[in-house]
């Protein structure tokens, strides 16, 4: 028996101010192998992933952004368990007064509650790669935000 899609929605957001910045954290204490990351994770049952990009958003980092527009959806398996996984990326607006950096602890009721995860806002194109390869999509909503590293297509995933 196949185990189901886990779905998951990931926000690229992005603070325009006078260069275009994404925001990205990282967990403080005791979890390096996580590497830095962009808001991510499960949509709930009946939850459209539009709402479920800005709850993670603000759960994950404090920021309340807006949705611009879905950007790709990405199918692969989780690279800690190989279990399937649908991840939908979107583009969101941050409000320009949001700060360049700070600690923000999680909230909800998610696997990431209690966390703190050191949050920060950083120049488009990134200097490498994200962890799980999470950098693949800016390049949709601006090819000028390619990672240089990052190659320009995934076989099992589909723009929108």
């Amino acid at each position: 028996m196949t185990p189901p899609i886990r779905l998951r929605a990931a926000a690229y957001v992005i603070r325009r101010g006078p260069a275009p910045a994404l925001l990205v954290f990282d967990h403080v204490g005791g979890m390096p192998e996580a590497g830095t990351q962009v808001p991510a994770g499960g949509i709930r049952p009946g939850e459209p992933p539009e709402r479920a990009v800005v709850r993670e958003t603000a759960e994950e980092t404090g920021v309340t952004a807006t949705v611009v527009r879905r950007l790709a959806v990405e199918e692969k398996p989780h690279p800690g368990t190989g279990l399937p996984r649908r991840t939908t990326f979107f583009l969101l607006h941050a409000p320009d007064e949001a700060p360049d950096s700070w600690l923000h602890q999680v909230g909800g009721e998610d696997g990431d509650a209690g966390f703190t995860f050191a949050c920060r806002f950083v120049p488009l194109p990134l200097d490498g790669p994200l962890a799980d390869r999470q950098d693949a999509w800016p390049a949709s909503a601006d090819p000028a935000w390619a990672t240089p590293s990052t190659p320009s297509a995934h076989a099992a995933a589909t723009c929108s």
